[in-house]
């Protein structure tokens, strides 16, 4: 009987197991179909324009609409029902990061539409229809993560399988779009450089998509096309948010929860200053570097060594900040016997896999430009400070991702449920006085000691006993014997707990100090800011177009990394 019901167990689980396989082939080919298409606009292959590219997109969107809607349908008619909830997913600080890089994503399509009826003339209709749909699949989408992120979705699985997939990889897709769209314009920028830099041997040949007619409002359309390239890397992280966030929900499908208590972790500033100031100071020095680097680059060849320099020392020390604030953390947590909670969890997963997955990013770039340096027959005095940059920043992520990863695996500190409610007695001249002060005073080790009141504490028990008036004589005898045991005990625990304060203290402001450090860092290659372009040194050794390819396709990955890597931080510090 045992044996048949273990077979009928997992046999029940075939079919689930095959939808997750058939939802994520759907996905992949879904995705790959859009990636070519993509690549073969890129590259203005026969036959392929922006207007099919739009139209698959467009159609992939209404049909994530259609599911979402109906989900949303089905979850109000059965709003009384009791659904499991993942607690680790969803968190709100990622929910109110989504909305605002939607809330900008949605500045972008005004943009756009902008864009299109200036130069309706000559434009596909698809182009005014892209922006209005993505749009309203923005608003729609941010409004389902924010009330179902965290479901655990136990009816319809496998078409829900299949409807949470298919919305993976529209996000994917259109993140992809947003990326090669901005890195096609960052290519044409950077043409333009490398002339004033002097690698004049360099063939310079602009990658041209703009409309074949006159704009109806010159100054509008100035502003339009400027400003959607500024908005881009907003548009870039929401996408690629969302996908991670509708992935979780994915994997939790069909999941069975344990039902524990999750502990709300607050953002708190309180203890954190330090950390604060000196991220704080390093945030707008960078947003100063950017603004000399883009000024700078690309007016002559004396100022755009000058600004590459700048960028490459001040990178060097930040980096080299961080790497010192890493090991601090690492060697703290060595200090500390904690366990590390191994349990099912699909987001903490994914974080882990996304650091390593994206800093790989991050390392090719860095691996490329050592080796440029090593083997260019000639080096311009500015290319040297590319080796300690690459170099660092091959480390200050090593570190990083080992602490992030720790971070988020260590079981959350406990404390014995005999202090939470132990029960404080004082003695004060020859009267007992009972006192419950808060588990905050007593677990800070800071409850009140009025006028010569000695707390006791032995093995976190209760050493104190309320006596009636007839036997006060003899328990004083009895308390001033074991007066300077007590004292010694609660005096051991104190420092214990003040040692513990301490090690959090650091970590929070580690946290946040890399916390701001992670968006510095992301705003230079968001924004145009990158000399894995501009220094022209890797294109003469591993010539133009292949080390063109490498850097669009690592560079998106160096972007996210670094705004992942900030939203680890943030969940980090909320947690130690």
């Amino acid at each position: 009987m045992e044996q048949a019901a273990g077979c009928s167990t997992v046999g029940g689980s075939y079919p689930q197991k095959n939808a997750e396989i058939l939802s994520s082939q759907y996905g992949i080919n879904l995705f790959l179909a859009g990636l070519l298409l993509t690549f073969a606009w890129a590259v203005h292959a026969v036959g392929i324009s922006k207007s099919h590219l739009l139209s698959y997109l467009i159609t992939l969107m209404l049909i994530q609409l259609l599911w979402m809607l109906w989900y949303l349908c089905r979850s109000c008619t059965q709003r009384r029902l009791i659904r499991d909830k993942d607690t680790h997913a969803g968190a709100r600080w990622l929910k109110c990061g989504i909305t605002l890089f939607a809330v900008i994503t949605l500045i972008l399509d005004s943009f756009k539409i902008g864009y299109y009826i200036d130069f309706s003339n000559c434009l596909s209709p698809t182009e005014g229809i892209f922006p209005v749909t993505h749009a309203v699949h923005t608003i729609l989408q941010v409004y389902f993560l924010w009330c179902h992120a965290k479901d655990v979705i136990q009816s319809f699985k496998t078409l829900e399988r299949f409807g949470v997939i298919h919305s993976v990889f529209t996000n994917l897709l259109l993140w992809t779009n947003g990326v090669l769209t901005e890195s096609k314009h960052q290519l044409n920028e950077h043409k333009e450089r490398l002339i004033t830099l002097g690698f004049g041997n360099i063939s310079i040949v602009l990658d041209d998509h703009a409309p074949q007619c006159n704009c109806t409002t010159t100054t509008l359309c100035s502003i339009f096309s400027q400003g959607i390239y500024y908005l881009y890397p907003f548009n870039i992280e929401y996408h690629i948010l969302a996908s991670t966030m509708l992935y979780v929900l994915w994997k939790n499908i069909g999941r069975k929860v344990e039902h524990h208590q999750q502990n709300k972790t607050p953002f708190k500033f309180h203890g954190i200053t330090v950390g604060m100031i000196f991220g704080l100071i390093v945030l707008t020095s960078t947003i100063a570097i950017v603004v000399v680097y883009l000024i700078q680059i690309g007016g002559s060849k004396t100022k755009s060594e000058l600004a590459l320099t700048m960028f490459y020392l001040h990178a060097i020390f930040v980096l080299a900040l961080m790497c010192t604030a890493g090991i601090v953390a690492l060697l703290i947590y060595r200090l500390e016997d904690r366990l590390l909670d191994n349990s099912k969890n699909p987001a903490r997963k994914l974080d882990a896999e996304l650091l390593v997955g994206t800093a790989a990013g991050s390392w090719l770039l860095s691996w490329g430009s050592i080796l440029a340096i090593i083997c260019a027959q000639g080096h311009p005095k500015y290319t040297w400070y590319n080796l300690p940059y690459s170099v660092l920043v091959i480390i200050e992520k090593y570190i990083q991702n080992l602490f992030i990863i720790e971070s988020i695996h260590r079981e959350q500190e406990k404390v014995n449920d005999d202090i939470k409610t132990l029960r404080i007695v004082t003695v004060s001249r020859g009267s007992t006085l009972s006192l419950t002060p808060l588990y905050k005073e007593i677990y800070n080790g800071t409850a009140a000691r009025d006028s010569g009141d000695v707390p006791c504490l032995f093995k976190g028990s209760i050493c104190g006993r309320e006596n009636d008036g007839a036997g006060v004589a003899r328990e004083e005898t009895n308390q001033d014997n074991s007066l300077v045991m007590h004292s010694t005990s609660d005096f051991s625990f104190c420092s214990r707990n003040s040692v513990t304060n301490n090690k959090r203290r650091i970590l929070k402001n580690i946290a946040a100090f890399l916390f701001l450090c992670n968006l510095s860092l992301w705003i230079p290659p968001a924004f145009g800011c990158r000399p894995e372009y501009d220094n022209g040194l890797e294109e003469i050794v591993f010539g133009f177009e292949p080390w063109i390819i490498v850097v669009n396709l690592a560079m998106p990955f160096s972007i996210f990394y670094r705004m992942h890597s900030a939203a680890s931080l943030f969940e980090v510090n909320c947690k130690t």
